[in-house]
């Protein structure tokens, strides 16, 4: 069952601008937060239940509530990098209701006494950035950013800054050092970012979902809000739903939803002709679930979490029997090698580690040891660095090989996919690479 709570008006072109956008009760609710005060609007978050739509599910006020109450400078950060593959929903929000984000801005940076926040877009976004560009000018005109904001003595500036394409710049620390004009590198924390951030200054890191679900909590209150959702996963969630189903796009159901009702109510279901293999709940850095889990499997925190993968970002890839689990994991693979931004050692080595072994059995030069290896290196890789980059490609790499055993042993015996019989590149007696060929 879909529930429009952000995304009620999505489909209505107008609310893309300023004028249309308070046609539907637009920049209302930063009238009634600022009847509220500052503490009131972050225990009715904590109250809510709201947690991060970003991919680590913390909760939103306990984290506001972390701020040192030391009268420094504070940032709000809007992390609209959107790096993990297969998510796409925070994209659709900045492009269809830009001024959605920048009231839900608003009314938290005026909850945690901030006077200036960052919207910070990854860099292939480029309608996005343009979209938010102009509707923070539009806001500007319009007197809710700037000076003295409608006269509530709360003043608010913003700005977009726009990343240049690196996945770890999603990570909260990363994009405080890209934003500072540092390489884009993930810092140790703590101390973290709520107590030193950017610039050194006490700093909250939300996602754009997060954000624009703030202002339809000061709407409605929290225990509207709750009404959605599960005890511990509360509210409407947004899941960018990709892969072999007939309608893939961005869904938002309340969380605790059960997945096989997404896959077959809301995107009408598989191809014809065609059975489901596996899903991956959350982003290619969660664990994968086979068939029979995907059918049991609520989209939930906790129960995506007992399950051993993750509910993440909320990127749903649906995976059916034509596909070589092989194949898949090699593309996953890939982008964390290339992604790795090389600071700790294990990630750096790990990651290309995995892509080799993965090649390697795909190119017809697979040991049965290979895939021992594979899981060896991965365990090596979990929980050693300073950013969660290495366990996205171990985690992944982990769960691939227990569950999907038999494809990896007929790839090493047979020098070929068991699924779709292709093998990866040809070699030459030398033992050079060819062209790839399919």
């Amino acid at each position: 069952m879909e529930v429009k709570l952000l995304t009620e008006h999505y489909d209505k072109p107008e609310f893309k601008n300023i004028e249309g956008y308070k046609k539907h009760g637009g920049y209302e609710m930063l009238k009634k937060a600022f009847k509220m005060k500052p503490k009131e609007i972050i225990e009715e978050v904590k109250a809510s239940g709201l947690r991060g739509r970003g991919g680590a599910g913390f909760p939103t006020g306990m984290k506001w509530s972390f701020l040192p109450d030391n009268g420094e400078t504070r940032y709000l950060l809007c992390n609209a990098d959107e790096g993990e593959p297969g998510t796409f929903k925070d994209r659709m929000m900045m492009e269809k209701a830009p001024h959605q984000l920048i009231e839900g801005m608003i009314i938290s940076a005026y909850a945690v006494n901030s006077t200036k926040s960052y919207i910070y877009i990854r860099g292939e976004y480029t309608q996005s950035i343009r979209t938010i560009e102009k509707a923070i000018k539009e806001a500007y005109e319009a007197g809710y950013l700037g000076k003295n904001i409608l006269g509530s003595g709360f003043s608010h500036d913003m700005d977009v800054y726009s990343g240049a394409g690196a996945y770890i710049c999603g990570e909260e620390t990363g994009l405080i050092s890209s934003l500072e004009g540092k390489k884009g590198q993930p810092k140790l924390k703590p101390p973290f970012p709520a107590v030193q951030g950017y610039l050194e200054k006490p700093t909250i890191v939300n996602n754009v979902e997060t954000l624009a679900a703030v202002k339809y909590i000061i709407r409605d209150g929290a225990a509207a809000y709750k009404k959605y959702g599960t005890e511990k996963s509360a509210g409407t969630k947004l899941f960018s739903v990709s892969g072999d189903v007939v309608k893939p796009g961005n869904y938002e159901v309340p969380l605790g939803y059960s997945l096989k009702d997404l896959i077959e109510k809301e995107c009408g279901g598989l191809k014809p002709g065609r059975k489901l293999k596996a899903v991956i709940p959350g982003g290619s850095s969660a664990p994968v679930l086979n068939a029979e889990e995907s059918y049991r499997a609520t989209m939930d925190y906790e129960c995506l979490a007992q399950m051993g993968s993750m509910l993440g970002s909320g990127a749903v890839i649906i995976i059916d029997d034509s596909r070589c689990m092989v194949d898949l994991l090699n593309v996953i693979l890939h982008f964390y090698h290339h992604e790795s931004c090389g600071q700790c050692t294990p990630c750096r080595e790990g990651t290309g580690w995995l892509e080799k072994i993965v090649t390697s059995i795909m190119s017809g030069r697979g040991r049965p040891q290979d895939i021992d290896l594979l899981d060896t290196v991965a365990q090596n890789m979990k929980g050693r660095t300073i950013c969660a980059l290495s366990d996205a490609a171990a985690l992944p790499t982990i769960s691939f090989v227990q569950k999907f055993r038999d494809e990896f042993e007929y790839y090493v015996r047979e020098g070929r996919s068991k699924v779709t019989g292709k093998q990866l590149r040809r070699h030459n007696n030398r033992g050079h690479h060819a062209e790839m060929h399919h």
